[in-house]
């Protein structure tokens, strides 16, 4: 689907290297912060408590946190000022804070 979607606008992507995760410290950031403040932080007790925390932190990150690589928005208040034809097609079906 990715793959499509960039082919579709001319566009190559990049993978990263195995055994490489310094070539893309966005990740690496990301997912030391959610280790350092979600993962470290709870004793999950079953799958069903460990799906509700991490979504918990999820959405908090995404519509509660400013961060400064988006100039100071969080990424739901980025993502509304994007035009969604440069969007990835994953994650625009349903809002952030939306709720099946």
């Amino acid at each position: 689907m990715l793959d499509a979607w960039a082919y579709e606008r001319g566009m190559r992507l990049n993978f990263i290297r195995p055994g490489k995760p310094v070539e893309n410290a966005y990740i690496e950031s990301f997912n030391g912060r959610f280790r350092d403040e979600c993962l470290n932080e709870h004793w999950f007790l079953t799958m069903a408590h460990a799906r509700r925390v991490i979504e918990h932190w999820r959405i908090e990150y995404n519509t509660e946190r400013p961060h400064s690589s988006l100039g100071d928005l969080t990424p739901e208040e980025f993502a509304a000022t994007a035009n969604p034809e440069l969007l990835p097609p994953f994650g625009r079906e349903t809002p952030l804070r939306g709720r099946p």
